[in-house]
């Protein structure tokens, strides 16, 4: 990206609809409701020709600093100054306030770039405000319509004018094309061959969990900054945000998501789409860490987490959070652990980890439970020695009988990993028992060390050669 815009203004001006059109995607949470965005929230801008990283804010509502509503405003400073250029947005509609009056006054403080744009410019009754926007003394206003992709080319010309034409379109420099892939494909590699699992691919985790359970403060933790809000109040995140950093060489994008309840008690329309924005940070990521209160541990909403990240493929770990509130920890410990393989026999063996967000304790040990887990999450296991585990299996246990024959499995491959799936040819795949089915997979479990990730077993009627030829 060439430069960085942060869209700065009051409440309930249109900054997020702005945002979601610059970046051609419904990102960022959008409601009538004034303060949706509470964190700062950065995406790929696209705007005619130029392209740049744009960050969403939260609205000025001046409190003090020990307030949310005054952490939420630091969290907006500090993308300001992050930024090459800030789009200063109001509301030509409503007019000018005193907080617009306010901001303009900062902003001329900060002595960086400014495009005042006037946003709302196609409602009746809008030009009393257009023309006041004149006064603030940041130059002419750029009238647009977010909300209708209005003024568009327009405030594509006054980025240029205010950003420069060099740091607009820096000179494209040609590259020699590196990091070619020159691994075998599906048709040519040998079927006995386990791949290495790539230490150096970018890895995507989700940070899911009960409201104020952490997840925030673990965040920022590994960051080593306050990037993200946090407070003692329950629901402050609202969006998912994503943030990426290194962890021993390797690129780490982690989304932070909104705290979600038990189902029936999410009755708030806010509340149904920051929940829904956090389900789709699940499906999007790779790994996704269930966050616990060791205080509270494993409550029934806890478990129903566990449950759907399992069901959606993922691999998941567990983070038992503020440990440091612990008073017995050796206790506590076993205690949790004998509950992890209780509660939840579905992951059995799922990697849980104490830590604490508030001091850093365990935060190494979580990361590599994370690698180690999605390690797992992409193992491939050969043919060969899947067909001879499958015979030992029968031979030890065989299929039972039904209706007076026996079943029989001739043949398992794996189909797929991301999460393990396997396939297995066999007579009469339909009455196959559910318990036998349990067996095998906690028999790979144990013999292929494939702890806490799901596994599928696919069962699939075996091909009859003579089907269709004629007896002679």
């Amino acid at each position: 990206m060439n430069f960085t815009v942060a869209i700065v203004g009051r409440p309930n001006v249109g900054k997020s609809t702005l945002f979601n059109r610059l970046v051609g995607k419904k990102l960022a949470l959008v409601d009538d409701t004034p303060g949706v965005t509470r964190d700062r929230r950065p995406g790929d801008a696209k705007l005619v020709d130029l392209r740049f990283t744009i960050i969403d804010t939260a609205g000025l509502e001046q409190s003090g600093p020990e307030t949310l509503q005054g952490r939420m405003w630091a969290q907006t400073e500090a993308a300001i100054d992050e930024a090459d250029l800030t789009l200063f947005v109001v509301d030509a509609k409503a007019g000018l306030t005193p907080a617009d009056q306010t901001l303009a006054g900062l902003l001329r403080r900060r002595g960086k770039p400014v495009v005042l744009v006037a946003n709302k410019s196609e409602a009746k009754g809008s030009d009393g405000g257009f023309y006041d926007a004149f006064t603030l003394g940041l130059g002419d206003p750029c009238p647009i319509s977010a909300e209708h992709g209005q003024g568009m080319i327009d405030l594509r010309d006054a980025i240029v004018e205010a950003i420069g034409e060099e740091r607009a379109f820096p000179p494209v420099v040609d590259e020699a094309e590196t990091n070619i892939d020159l691994r075998k494909t599906a048709d040519e590699g040998d079927d006995d061959e386990e791949p290495a699992y790539d230490e150096t691919k970018p890895l995507r985790v989700a940070i899911i969990g009960r409201p104020n359970a952490g997840k925030s403060t673990l965040i920022n933790r590994f960051l080593g900054e306050d990037r993200l809000l946090t407070g003692p109040e329950a629901g402050i995140t609202r969006d998912s945000i994503s943030v990426e950093w290194d962890w021993r060489g390797r690129t780490i994008k982690m989304f932070d998501t909104a705290g979600m309840r038990k189902k029936a008690r999410v009755q708030e329309k806010l509340e149904k789409l920051s929940v829904a924005d956090s389900l789709r940070s699940i499906r999007f990521a790779e790994s996704v860490v269930i966050v616990f209160d060791a205080t509270i541990p494993f409550e029934k909403q806890d478990l129903q987490l566990v449950d759907l990240v399992i069901r959606e493929g993922r691999a998941a770990v567990l983070a038992f959070n503020k440990w440091d509130l612990v008073e017995d920890p050796q206790a506590l410990l076993a205690d949790l652990r004998e509950k992890t393989e209780r509660l939840l026999p579905q992951a059995r063996g799922i990697r849980a980890v104490p830590m604490s967000g508030q001091t850093g304790y365990g935060l190494d040990k979580l990361m590599q439970s994370i690698i180690d887990t999605d390690k797992v999450w992409n193992r491939r296991i050969s043919t060969a020695r899947l067909n001879k585990w499958l015979d030992a299996q029968q031979t030890q246990h065989p299929p039972p009988a039904v209706s007076g024959r026996r079943l029989k499995l001739k043949y398992m491959t794996q189909v797929k990993a991301r999460p393990p799936g396997f396939m297995i040819s066999c007579t009469r795949p339909d009455s196959v028992p559910e318990s036998y089915i349990r067996y095998l997979t906690n028999g790979l479990r144990t013999d292929f060390q494939l702890p806490g990730v799901p596994i599928r077993i696919h069962l699939r009627a075996s091909e009859n050669p003579f089907e269709g030829k004629m007896r002679r």
